[in-house]
């Protein structure tokens, strides 16, 4: 709100600036014309009148003028990107690949080669943790991380979630800069976004981040599972992200931390198309909290049920009076969801008071959960709805 104001008493000033000087000039002009149609055509006497006068502006107020001007230059955005920027890190890795040479004559001999990858980060503690994609340092073998005054550090994998794409990195130092989380819950559609990071690498140019500005375009993009990693309630921006920008932060106007950068949407593994997709800071604070505590997230736990989305035919073959929910297709036997008496072609409506709209709506809830929860459901058998508890054992 303060940088607001500040943007809005600039904008203000610079307008009443250039009226003042507009008026002075006319009034400059007018009295030139009236003055000149009296006096004497007198070349020594213009020359020391432009002499006298070489600009029509006095020096206060062009001074003023300037440093109005100035000033205007320096926004809401401007402000943010320059007090977030020193918490911004791009990220180096090395991974090691062993492969096989099908043309060696050695065809078992198994060779290895160090691949290298770039990514972004965001400092989150001034003792040196740090939050990036799982996809950029969850499964490397050295993390080189530099900071926008070009310090390198050798950097620590806390821990690593793949299935939420985020991992904690520590470095040691101390008194560092770093941002202030913020609620995705009160993120709003059309917003004013910034998105930070070490898109190709360019970190190695002049150790500063990349910076792209946009709106918030959407939310609650439930994206589903990509290699093995589950995005969902995604945030959508059309802030330009780049390969390398993975893992930087996605701030609001005010400098808070709102999300990660994590996917952009290609054509044919092209450029970005203006659409990338951030994860919201809240999922983010959970994960990081366990990692810190643990090292990594336990989800080590199983249903034995298989779902299926439910379409006209499904609903027409069960005698259903809606498409709403998600049918249960398959039970194990022997599995928590047989001792909870769950059956083939239950309907499932609610999972902890939650509308279960589609099977994305209740894959959020399972990623959501951990080992030994009960979940609470609510389905639909032979068109009556009823209660059932049930308890998500750990996998054996």
């Amino acid at each position: 709100m303060k940088n607001f104001k500040y943007a809005l008493i600039s904008s203000i000033l610079t307008l009443l600036v250039a009226s003042i000087v507009f008026a002075y000039l006319f009034y400059k002009n007018v009295s030139s014309e009236k003055d000149n149609s009296f006096k004497p055509n007198n070349d020594s006497s213009q020359e020391q009148m432009q002499t006298e006068n070489s600009s029509i502006i006095p020096a206060n107020m062009r001074t003023l003028i300037d440093n109005t001007i100035s000033n205007s230059r320096e926004n809401i955005i401007t402000n943010t990107v320059k007090n977030v920027s020193p918490a911004i890190v791009g990220i180096n890795v090395t991974k090691t690949m062993y492969f096989r040479d099908p043309y060696s004559f050695f065809f078992d001999r198994v060779y290895e080669k160090q691949m290298p990858g770039v990514g972004s980060g965001a400092i989150i503690s001034p003792d040196g943790y740090i939050v990036t994609n799982d996809h950029v340092a969850g499964d490397v073998n050295k993390i080189i991380v530099t900071m926008t005054d070009g310090t390198d550090y050798d950097a620590e994998l806390v821990g690593t979630d793949k299935s939420s794409d985020i991992s904690l990195l520590k470095i040691k130092a101390k008194n560092l800069p770093y941002l202030q989380f913020g609620n995705s819950n009160e993120i709003l559609i059309g917003e004013w976004v910034i998105a930070l990071g070490n898109p190709f690498g360019l970190f190695e140019i002049n150790d500063q981040p990349t910076v792209t500005v946009g709106v918030v375009s959407a939310l609650n993009m439930n994206l589903g599972l990509i290699d093995e990693r589950y995005y969902l309630k995604m945030i959508q921006t059309d802030a330009s992200i780049n390969s390398g920008n993975s893992g930087g932060p996605l701030v609001n106007s005010i400098g808070e931390m709102i999300g990660m950068n994590t996917i952009i949407w290609q054509e044919n593994k092209g450029g970005s198309l203006g659409v990338g997709f951030a994860i919201p800071i809240n999922t983010i604070k959970n994960i990081i909290a366990e990692l810190k505590a643990n090292g990594f997230v336990n989800r080590d736990f199983w249903t034995g049920i298989s779902i299926h989305p439910i379409d006209d035919a499904i609903a027409k073959y069960y005698k259903l009076s809606s498409t709403f929910g998600v049918i249960i297709s398959n039970v194990s036997r022997h599995s928590p969801a047989e001792d909870a008496g769950l059956a083939v072609g239950d309907v499932i409506l609610e999972v902890n008071d939650v509308k279960i709209n589609d099977d994305k709506t209740l894959m959020y809830i399972l990623h959501q959960a951990r080992t030994n929860d009960i979940l609470k459901l609510k389905i639909l058998r032979d068109n009556k709805s009823q209660f059932v508890n049930l308890k998500l054992e750990p996998k054996v």
